[in-house]
């Protein structure tokens, strides 16, 4: 891992000793000359092999080295725009490559940006398409190594990017420095084991970075829960020693000249699913993969670190951040299958599985939303494995009855490919939560299980409210060590809201 340190390069490149550049080319059918220039520019010959090599249509990449009185060392990269290129092809290789390079003695990065103009058929911002580079880098530095008695120590780097628009790119870098931290906290805290990650830990840890942020913090304990009727996060929670809390964010944004009046800023509810370990309770997990469950706590992780990317960035819009923060444990004291709880709306539920908690304690949450009256509530939460069968690892489910709302979030999750997919939250599913002795109950069957537990979760917002869920159970975590994100905790969520609320501050 490296200390970094991201810069727009000056228009003349001064190279300094142990620098590494990137020049990427489009294989367009223009490479031999192309190669030519890249001779006369670094003052180096390449062999006819390497020439040869680059040229063929199975090599992507090659590398050379010791270009006289230059970097040290340059890699020319093809980009093929062919039917397999999107928006991650940037940010995916320079993941790749900071990894390749951890181990090296470079000291500097120079990376040359190809022309928006190419990319424009792909990319509709072009001060995204920068973002894009620089999200790569920090995505391929991050790791997760706080329980390693041996840790390697920290080398730095620094990287100089160059590009036509100078203002722009410099913009890109700036919000980058701002987000991709705010991605490094989330995932911290989802990689954080559940022994040490308690919902109290959880609610200081979550409380220190967004007061640095300058973010009001408020915390309920179990008491304080109790006195407000939370009855769903009070049950799915007192079967754990480590007691629930309930975690308010909010965030103000500077009121602008000109824009006095605070009608004209958004308010919009984000609810996060806090859920620092899940057991199943009495409906107990099978043992394997049970410590993944660690990472139940996804969602809320996500809504806290896209309030402090937005609060660091000065967002206009008005935020809120609630997390019900629980540990679902077996015991004597567990809530248990058959029982009735009466939640904070006064609606009442019947549990018939204790492994459907999640839903339980963001019916208190969703409620609090709504009597706050923002202009939008959007929750996340790892709530179904339904919704991984249907859709896999690599995008959320996404249900609402708005379609605006549903529109933004699609295009905001292709744009940073945070994707999302939409399902149907018809009424014609509303049948499957009935009960006969509550209001609702817990769990709808087997078939549509993330449909079901999305109508689960309606019962509990204001219908005039504009409302959607995200089911990040798939993207949350990765098994595929070849993705950008590296395997276990992704982080996902973060990018997506950050650019969804940039777009609703500015329209």
């Amino acid at each position: 891992m490296f200390e970094l340190k991201l810069n727009f390069g000056a228009k003349k490149i001064v190279y300094k000793n142990l620098s590494l550049a990137i020049k990427f080319f489009v294989d367009d059918g223009s490479l031999k000359k192309n190669i030519s220039n890249i001779e006369r520019i670094f003052n180096c010959r390449l062999t006819e092999l390497q020439k040869t090599n680059f040229i063929s249509k199975d090599v992507d990449e090659i590398r050379v080295s010791k270009p006289s009185g230059k970097p040290d060392e340059i890699i020319l990269k093809k980009v093929k725009l062919n039917d397999q290129f999107d928006v991650d092809f940037f940010r995916n290789y320079l993941s790749s490559l900071i990894e390749r390079i951890s181990n090296e003695q470079i000291k500097y990065l120079h990376i040359t940006i190809p022309s928006f103009g190419i990319f424009k058929k792909y990319f509709n911002d072009e001060e995204y398409f920068y973002q894009t580079f620089a999200e790569g880098i920090y995505f391929g530095n991050y790791s997760f190594d706080r329980y390693k008695s041996s840790k390697k120590s920290l080398k730095s780097l620094e990287v100089f990017f160059y590009a036509e628009n100078e203002k722009k790119v410099k913009n890109a870098i700036n919000t980058a420095k701002i987000l991709m931290p705010a991605v490094y906290f989330v995932r911290d805290l989802q990689n954080e084991p559940s022994n040490e990650l308690t919902p109290e830990m959880l609610a200081r840890q979550i409380s220190s970075e967004a007061r640095k942020a300058g973010i009001k913090v408020t915390v309920l304990n179990d008491k304080e829960i109790a006195k407000r009727n939370m009855g769903g996060l009070i049950a799915v929670g007192k079967g754990s020693i480590n007691k629930p809390r309930f975690i308010i964010l909010e965030y103000k944004p500077p009121i602008k000249a000109g824009k006095s009046k605070k009608s004209k800023i958004k308010t919009v509810a984000l609810v996060g699913k806090g859920m620092t370990f899940d057991s199943g309770g009495i409906s107990i997990k099978p043992a394997k993969s049970m410590g993944e469950m660690k990472n139940d706590m996804a969602g809320a992780s996500v809504v806290a670190g896209t309030l402090i990317a937005a609060a660091k960035s000065k967002l206009p819009v008005h935020l809120y951040g609630l997390i019900p923060a629980a540990e679902n444990m077996p015991s004597g004291e567990s809530f248990k299958p058959g029982d009735i709880i009466k939640t904070a709306s006064g609606k009442t539920i019947e549990i018939d599985d204790t492994d459907a908690e999640g839903r339980v304690i963001l019916a208190d949450a969703l409620d609090y939303a709504s009597k706050l009256k923002p202009n939008q509530i959007i929750d996340l939460a790892t709530l179904t494995g339904a919704c991984v069968v249907a859709l896999g690892e690599f995008v959320a489910g996404l249900f609402t009855k708005n379609d605006d709302l549903a529109n933004k979030l699609y295009r905001s999750g292709m744009k940073t490919f945070d994707r999302v997919w939409r399902l149907p939250l018809w009424d014609d599913y509303h049948k499957l939560n009935e009960s006969s002795v509550a209001d609702v109950k817990n769990l709808g069957g087997r078939w549509g299980g993330a449909i079901s537990a999305a109508k689960f979760l309606e019962n509990f917002v204001d219908k005039k409210i504009p409302w959607a869920h995200l089911d990040i159970a798939g993207p949350s975590i990765y098994n595929d060590s070849r993705h950008y994100t590296k395997k276990y905790m992704t982080g996902f969520g973060v990018r997506l809201l950050f650019d969804y609320l940039k777009s609703e501050g500015e329209n």
